[in-house]
Order: C-alpha cells, then sequence, then structure tokens
C-alpha cells in the first residue's frame, strides 16, 4: 500500500508539471496566485525592538493559557449569581468600536494586555441602528440602551413617532420613553450620571430628557430652529425642572454655559449662553434648600475633592463650559488642578449614591473618546478608552460582584481600521513596516473618511508620512475620504457584564435589550419578574 501511495503521488508531480509546460497561460495564473498570496500575506522584516517572550515559544504555555479560561468558564456555569442586583452601573464608551479597544490594548503595551472590562466573564453584542438611519448617532441609541425603545436619529427619549426638530411631536407626553434611572428611581432606589461631554449632551440626556432634537440644550437653539422654546422645553431645564432630573443625586460633567443667561458671567468669568435670564444652576440650590437637602454645587476638581460627600444629599459638578477635557489633555495642558478625571467623578458618585440601602443606578460616560475618533486623532481616542477602563476598574473594587450588576458597552463604532502588518508591540501610533505600491509608508491606524483626508494626500501625490509628526497628541491620522468630522460606523459593539445575572448579557441582540436585561437583574420597571411574559 505504501508503494502504490508513492507511485500516484509522483504521477501526480508529473503530470502537474506537464501542464505547467503545455499550457502557458495556466502556469502564469498558477504564478500570479502564488504571487498574490505573497502580496496577500507578506513576511517582513523583524523590527531590532522585538523581544520574544520565551514562555510563548512552548506549546504547553498557550495550553495552559486555554486550560485555565476553560476552568473559569466550567467555575461559573456552575456558580451563575442569579442574586437580585442592588446596584446597577451602565459605563458608555461613546463611540467605543471594538477596533479602538484592541487598539487599546497595544496602546497598553501588547496585544496580549486586556482591558480591564474585557476581564469580565460575559461578552455579547449589540444592534445600533436606529429607526430611521442604519448607522446611529448618540441620541437615538441612548433612547435604546436606557429605555429600551429605538428612535429616529437625532431625538432622545421619544419613540419613533417624533422625527427630528418637529416642533410639536415631542411634545405630547405619549411619546415619551421610560429611562431605567426613572424605573430605579420608582423602586426607591438613587440615581445619577457622570459624563466627559456637557451634562445635556446626547448620551447623558437620555437619562432624564425627551425632546425631538439634540441639539436643544438651551433655549436659543430651540428658536434657531423656528421652534417655540415655552413649548419644547430644553433639555438644560428638563435637568432641573422636570422630576427625573430633579431627582438625580449626582450630576457629573461640563456645559456650565447651558445654565446660565448670557447676562451671567460663571466662576471663570465666563458668560453664559441662555437668552431667556434663568440661572438654572440658582435654581438647582433653592429647590434642594426648600426640600431641606444638602445639595452641594461645584465647578472645580478641588470643590468636588473638598466635598464631605457622607453629608451630601444631592450633587451637580459642572467643571467646564463646554466638554470636560480630554484626558490626556489634563496632564499636557496642566488642567488636573481644574478638572476632575472620569475615575474622580466616578468615584464621588458611587460613594454618594451607596448610601441608600436600596441601592442606585449610575451611568457613567466616557464622552471623548467619541470626539477624537471624529476628528480623527487617534492618540486621543485611546487615551481616553484606558481612562474610561480605569474608571469601570475602580468601580468594580468598590463594588460587590454579589450585589452590583456592571454592563459596559458602546452606543455606536467609528470608521477607524487596525491594519498594516505591524510587529508585535510595535508602537501603535507609528507607520506599519510595510510601504504600498506608491513607496511610502502607512500609519497602523487609518479612518476611512474626516479630517485626517489633509494628511493623506498633497499636491504630489499620497503625503509621506514619514515626514509628519505622529507622536503629537493632536495628529489627525489619514483618513480616504475628506470630511470635517469623521461619520460613525454602523457595526455592532460589545457589551460586557460583571454581578447579578451577567450570565443574561451573551449573544447577539437589540440595543434595546440592554436596560431590559439590567432592569430585570434589579427586579425593577416593566422588566421586573412579575412583568415578564412565561
Amino acid at each position: 500500500m505504501q508503494l502504490n501511495v508513492s507511485k500516484f503521488a509522483i504521477v501526480q508531480t508529473l503530470a502537474f508539471s506537464l501542464l505547467l509546460l503545455l499550457c502557458p497561460a495556466w502556469a502564469a495564473l498558477y504564478r500570479d496566485n502564488e504571487d498574490a498570496d505573497d502580496a496577500q500575506h507578506p513576511r517582513l522584516r523583524q523590527s531590532r525592538d522585538y523581544v520574544e517572550l520565551k514562555e510563548e515559544l512552548d506549546s504547553s504555555y498557550w495550553h495552559d493559557k486555554a486550560q485555565s479560561i476553560l476552568a473559569d468558564k466550567l467555575r461559573q456555569q456552575q456558580q451563575l449569581n442569579e442574586q437580585r442586583a442592588k446596584n446597577i452601573i451602565l459605563f458608555l464608551g461613546d463611540g467605543m468600536s471594538v477596533h479602538t479597544i484592541a487598539a487599546t490594548r497595544a496602546f497598553m503595551g501588547d496585544s496580549s494586555r486586556q482591558v480591564y472590562f474585557e476581564r469580565f466573564p460575559y461578552v455579547g453584542l449589540s444592534k445600533t441602528y436606529s429607526v430611521d438611519e442604519r448607522t446611529p448617532d448618540s441620541a437615538a441609541t441612548a433612547t435604546a440602551y436606557l429605555s429600551g425603545v429605538k428612535g429616529n436619529y437625532g431625538t432622545i427619549g421619544v419613540n419613533a413617532q417624533v422625527q427630528r426638530k418637529h416642533c410639536l411631536a415631542a411634545t405630547n407626553p405619549n411619546t415619551h420613553t421610560q429611562s431605567i434611572a426613572q424605573w430605579a428611581q420608582q423602586a426607591g432606589k438613587w440615581a445619577g450620571l457622570v459624563t466627559t461631554a456637557r451634562v445635556t449632551h446626547a448620551s447623558p440626556a437620555g437619562v432624564y430628557a425627551h425632546t425631538a432634537n439634540r441639539n436643544w440644550e438651551y433655549d436659543s437653539q430651540i428658536t434657531k430652529d423656528n421652534c417655540s422654546a415655552e413649548a419644547n422645553v430644553d433639555i438644560a431645564r428638563q435637568l432641573v425642572e422636570w422630576p427625573v432630573g430633579q431627582q438625580l443625586r449626582v450630576v457629573l460633567g461640563g456645559g456650565r454655559a447651558n445654565f446660565r443667561s448670557r447676562q451671567l458671567r460663571d466662576e471663570q468669568g465666563i458668560a453664559g449662553k441662555r437668552k431667556d435670564s434663568r440661572d438654572l444652576i440658582k435654581q438647582w440650590r433653592e429647590q434642594k434648600s426648600q426640600l431641606g437637602a444638602a445639595g452641594q454645587y461645584v465647578w472645580s476638581r478641588k470643590g468636588l475633592l473638598d466635598t464631605d460627600l457622607s453629608k451630601t444629599d444631592y450633587l451637580l459638578g459642572l467643571f467646564n463650559v463646554d466638554h470636560c477635557p480630554y484626558h490626556g489633555d489634563l496632564k499636557r495642558d496642566r488642567l488636573s488642578l481644574a478638572s476632575p478625571s472620569l475615575t474622580e467623578m466616578t468615584e464621588a458618585a458611587i460613594k454618594l449614591l451607596s448610601r441608600n440601602k436600596q441601592g442606585f443606578f449610575l451611568f457613567v460616560e466616557g464622552a471623548r473618546i467619541d470626539m477624537a475618533h471624529h476628528d480623527t486623532k487617534a492618540r486621543k481616542a485611546l487615551e481616553d478608552t484606558q481612562e474610561f477602563a480605569r474608571a469601570v476598574e475602580l468601580a468594580r473594587n468598590l463594588t460587590s460582584e454579589q450585589d452590583t450588576l456592571i454592563v459596559v458597552t458602546s452606543d455606536h463604532s467609528h470608521t477607524m481600521s487596525y491594519n498594516g502588518y505591524p510587529q508585535r508591540r510595535q508602537d501603535i501610533f507609528s507607520l506599519a513596516p510595510n510601504l504600498a505600491t506608491d513607496e511610502k509608508p502607512m500609519t497602523i491606524l487609518s479612518y476611512a473618511n474626516g479630517p485626517g483626508y489633509k494628511n493623506t494626500y498633497d499636491a504630489a501625490g499620497r503625503t509621506d508620512l514619514s515626514k509628519r509628526n505622529l507622536s503629537s497628541a493632536d495628529f489627525e491620522f489619514p483618513a480616504t475620504v475628506p470630511l470635517n468630522s469623521e461619520t460613525h460606523g454602523a457595526e455592532d459593539v460589545a457589551v460586557f457584564a460583571s454581578g447579578p445575572y451577567e450570565h443574561f448579557f451573551v449573544g447577539n441582540y437589540e440595543q434595546t435589550t440592554i436596560p431590559a436585561l439590567m432592569a430585570f437583574a434589579a427586579n425593577i420597571g416593566p422588566f421586573a419578574e412579575e412583568n415578564i411574559n412565561k
């Protein structure tokens, strides 16, 4: 039998060789396919900076690693946590695509690293589209992951009967959706929000607001669209005057100018944006005083750190007239004394909310991941993702897995890709080791569109990026299509869960499923166990 097989192999080889000699066209095609395979999967020269890890050369290392993961999976299945969640913390990395998370691992030092929340035992994928748009924005997605209802692009806290900028539709309470913050409040829990954006921005507004246009953050934005600022209450006023916003125990972020009149100067001498002469910060403080509650307003990091959280019933912190700074800029621009980090704001929020014996719901947004991507400033996006992960880690350390469900997800993705053939542990912001067909280098990270186009092409053709300062935090990474602002992506985003009913978050599901699962875990709202159709 051995001889027969050997003879067959020899005959087969001879026949193949004869075919190549007699059919030049077929031979050329064969060579082209081989060349294409080499081009698609090149073997590049090893970087001098690369130092192999000896343990990775041993097969047993990888088997042992898999055995450890398998053991963890088996243990998790045997010890499912089905206790009711006393507390729920929803972390939202705005624009934090799977590519962003993977690139952040490399930014942290190596692809084998884990961004903290990747250690959570259960992971799923959510579908992010809005009712009228395949690629969504942060407004419609906020309605989805906070209230369990999909709406139209640009609208917040309303169902799809409301079109963006419609002057009357959102004034009908029947179109309003209820957020999980409201369900928590109705169950006797405290609720709060933390964001590095304006607290009236699209994502945090989903906690408490109902509006036909995400831009209606203050009154003159409504009249600018030829709608009534009395019939349509702006988002800042809803935070201070409407029930869900009024009852929020913690509100920390930026956007101070949206709460004060143009005639008023804030603590830093900067005028507000409102035309209606309101001072909503003063109004907020008076409300808490009338309730006999200890309401504390702060506008600086020092003010936050000096606050006695054990004696504070309500905390409003507005640390900038606009968005809070990028995390990396806190150090680069020497702003760390003025503005708290996301981790510091998260710590204050948890410590205050934890005083309620019935538990709490907290929304935490790393907002500036998204804004950096829009500017194609990849370094800033990854810096903010790393800080976002620190905040998640702190929250997990301050709470118990037995009674606190932590969910980490994103609202939508972005067009940043992680490409080329970079060497292991190569600087993620550097040039790929392989040249393009024009004999010019390319970056490892790039975008499908956006302002980085100016770093893609010049009069001589494609830009020689070896002459650009890629280490600058403000470098705009190359983009194929010129746009003033890079767009969102439409693919699914990851969902990570740790705590009670964490195992429910596996699979692929609508983004609207997220608040339903969280509410079931806490036994609150329309998805409490008594309301489930079994």
